[in-house]
């Protein structure tokens, strides 16, 4: 039977795939379509997961060790989801959020060479609590999206990485969209900006049938 829990939506993709853009598209779409949607962006979302993320993001924090990094994520996921994500969807709210537990996967078990059970272990009760009903990824190599975004950001510690590493998280997202294909969608990033908001909306919709189903 149908159920009155909101739709939990992610999106992914490596830096510049252009997901902010289509998150301002999904916004005005909602409003016209009177859909009641919260959204949201990882590592933040909260005041206290936002002060999180400054410490993660901090271009001067060059001493972090990757599994303090895993760690800071999964804590700052974890006040997310109390605080805001699992709220709203049981308002019945739909909750659209740039970046999740996909993201950790692919930067910190792949990219990061943390392996998957490190990064499954410290993310428990993420897993266990607030898994999306569908995510997105953007699909565009790095090469292609740092040259479409002029380069990487300086401030940014993440994306300061270097580029083996960038095609690493690529490598990692390409491998989830194997492993969890029922959940995760690849969309070509690389066209217009209107012919990839017309496969995200078919997807949302694909994914809205699967739920009234349940």
């Amino acid at each position: 039977m149908p159920t009155d829990k909101g739709l939990f939506i992610t999106l992914e993709g490596c830096e510049g795939s252009g997901k902010s853009t289509q998150l301002k598209l999904l916004e005005e779409y909602f409003k016209s379509h009177n859909i009641t949607a919260v959204f949201t962006r990882e590592p933040g979302g909260t005041p206290l997961a936002e002060k999180i993320r400054t410490i993660i993001l901090d271009g001067k924090n060059s001493e972090m060790t990757d599994e303090c990094e895993a760690l800071l994520y999964a804590a700052s996921r974890v006040q997310h989801l109390e605080e805001k994500i699992i709220p709203s969807l049981n308002e019945g709210k739909w909750v659209i959020c740039d970046r999740y537990i996909d993201s950790s996967f692919a930067y910190q078990s792949y990219a990061r060479g943390l392996g998957f059970e490190f990064v499954e272990k410290v993310n428990s009760y993420a897993i266990k609590r607030g898994m999306p009903d569908l995510t997105i990824f953007f699909d565009i190599s790095p090469d292609e999206a740092f040259s479409r975004k002029g380069g990487a950001d300086k401030g940014d510690r993440i994306e300061q990485s270097g580029m083996e590493f960038h095609k690493k998280v690529y490598s990692g997202y390409t491998a989830l969209c194997e492993k969890y294909p029922d959940r995760i969608k690849k969309i070509d990033a690389k066209r217009s900006v209107e012919e990839i908001f017309a496969d995200v909306v078919k997807e949302i919709k694909r994914a809205e049938e699967r739920l009234k189903c349940l």
